[in-house]
C-alpha cells in the first residue's frame, strides 16, 4: 500500500505541473487527456484538458487533473521532508513565487527549519528540515 496525493484543478492542471516541474520537484510521466482517442469527454470545454497526470521527482509522486466541478483546494497539504537547509529555502521560495505564504520559513519551537505556504494555484505545501540536534 502507498499513499499519494491527487490535486484537482477546474483549467490549471498543465500549467501547476510546468510551474512544479520549473521549481525542480520533477516532472509528469503519464498523461491522458480530456477528448482523447478512447478517452471520456463530458463537457466539451474540457477537451484537450488533462483528465489524468501522474508527477514524479525523487521522493515525490502524486497525480493531478481538470475537473470543470474540481471543489476549491482545502485542508490538505503536501509536506516535504528536505534534507539541507539552503535547498529548503531555495525550494520555499519558488514555490511561494504568486502564492501566499502562512508560515515563513524558520526555526520553529521544536528545532526544524520549517515554513508553509499556499502556492499560485492554491495547493498548500510544508517544507521541514530536520537541524542537527545538540546530544542532551
Amino acid at each position: 500500500m502507498r499513499l499519494s496525493n491527487y490535486l484537482f484543478f477546474t483549467t490549471q492542471c498543465e500549467q501547476a505541473l510546468a510551474f512544479y516541474t520549473a521549481c525542480g520537484l520533477g516532472q509528469v510521466t503519464d498523461i491522458l487527456r480530456h477528448g482523447d482517442p478512447g478517452m471520456p469527454l463530458r463537457n466539451p470545454a474540457m477537451r484537450g484538458k488533462i483528465m489524468h497526470a501522474k508527477f514524479e521527482g525523487p521522493g515525490i509522486c502524486f497525480y493531478a487533473s481538470d475537473n470543470d466541478d474540481a471543489e476549491p483546494m482545502r485542508g490538505s497539504a503536501h509536506i516535504l521532508m528536505m534534507d539541507d537547509q539552503e535547498t529548503t529555502t531555495d525550494l520555499f521560495a519558488s514555490l511561494a513565487e504568486g502564492g501566499t505564504i502562512t508560515t515563513p520559513l524558520g526555526i520553529q519551537p521544536w528545532g526544524d527549519y520549517y515554513g508553509k505556504l499556499t502556492d499560485r494555484f492554491g495547493v498548500q505545501w510544508m517544507l521541514n528540515c530536520a537541524l542537527p540536534r545538540a546530544p542532551a
